[in-house]
């Protein structure tokens, strides 16, 4: 059939059809609460529970080091009179030191230890879940279960520690006694604990890393210890600095595993030998009931958080390069 048109007759233009998806105008105000504002919407809770649980505590904490409070409530405008009298407190420092000296000695094995860990556990082994999930096990013991046996262990008399040292002649130790002993016995308690935990991250970061770099490596030659150093360490370095810095604010924040060593008291030994920052913040503010000055030597600890992540942060970038 053919259709014949008269040549008078004027020819309509065909509207354009309207594209799929686009909104016709006048969009209702619906939708544009959905698409602009309902995000922000849904992440608010977030950081109402940050100003109220976070940014609320700093600034009051804040405010309240720059005065002095007794237990009877009366408050005298101070300034910076408790952080000036913190500098010049030999108890603080010893805190400090004590806080540093742990911290070295707990995070440093810890983070090789880790990574040799994570290593092995990267390796094709029987039975791979399972070990994987008993190295997640020391962090969900109790952390006063895990004080009452390393206390066990580092007995003076009937310790495990000093029978094996008995085995090479070596003297008995008084592990809670003597600072640097005691400082070793709280480090290893740290170690046993969150190894296991910062494996896992290491881990994580290493089943990420492509296989293809492995392969070209291996058919180039490279032993597997020059592909650790290479390829792993280099690609691991944003897991890296991630472990670093949160093991650097919880080695300088210690305070569970120091307290539960000494019994739940937080002098840190007769002589305050391992007392910690954070165990000299709670002494004064809930024994001595300083709360002024408990709140300028937690500042002061916060700043030294600040210093030891940047120095670490530093130090990662530049042996991962």
């Amino acid at each position: 059939m053919s259709v014949h048109l008269d040549p008078g007759t004027p020819l309509r233009a065909t509207p354009p059809r309207r594209r799929r998806g686009r909104r016709a105008p006048g969009r209702p105000w619906r939708s544009t609460f959905d698409l602009r504002a309902m995000p922000y919407l849904l992440v608010s809770p977030y950081f109402l529970l940050f100003a109220a649980f976070g940014l609320f505590p700093l600034a009051f904490t804040l405010w309240y080091s720059l005065y002095d409070y007794d237990l009877a409530g009366t408050t005298e405008w101070a300034g910076l009179g408790n952080y000036a009298a913190l500098l010049t407190d030999e108890d603080f420092w010893n805190a400090v030191v004590n806080t540093l000296g742990m911290f070295v000695l707990a995070t440093v094995p810890q983070i090789v230890l880790a990574l040799l860990l994570a290593n092995a556990l990267n390796k094709k082994l029987r039975g791979r879940l399972l070990i994987r999930m008993g190295v997640l096990l020391p962090l969900v013991t109790s952390v006063v279960a895990v004080a009452v046996v390393f206390t066990q262990l580092y007995g003076r008399d009937w310790g495990l520690v000093n029978w094996v040292l008995g085995w090479f002649g070596a003297d008995p130790v008084s592990w809670r006694v003597e600072r640097v002993p005691s400082w070793i016995a709280i480090a290893t308690m740290v170690d046993w604990r969150w190894t296991g935990y910062n494996a896992i991250i290491f881990l994580a970061g290493m089943q990420t890393i492509p296989k293809d770099l492995y392969e070209a490596a291996a058919i180039d030659g490279a032993s597997r210890r020059r592909q650790f150093w290479q390829i792993t360490l280099p690609m691991l370095r944003p897991t890296m600095i991630f472990v670093v810095l949160n093991s650097t604010i919880g080695g300088l924040t210690l305070f569970a595993e120091p307290t539960t060593f000494y019994s739940g008291n937080v002098d840190g030994g007769s002589q305050g030998q391992f007392q910690t920052v954070a165990m000299f913040i709670v002494k004064q503010g809930f024994r001595e009931f300083d709360y002024g000055y408990a709140a300028a030597a937690a500042w002061l600890l916060f700043l030294l958080i600040l210093i030891g992540a940047g120095v670490n942060f530093l130090i990662i970038r530049r042996t991962t390069r």
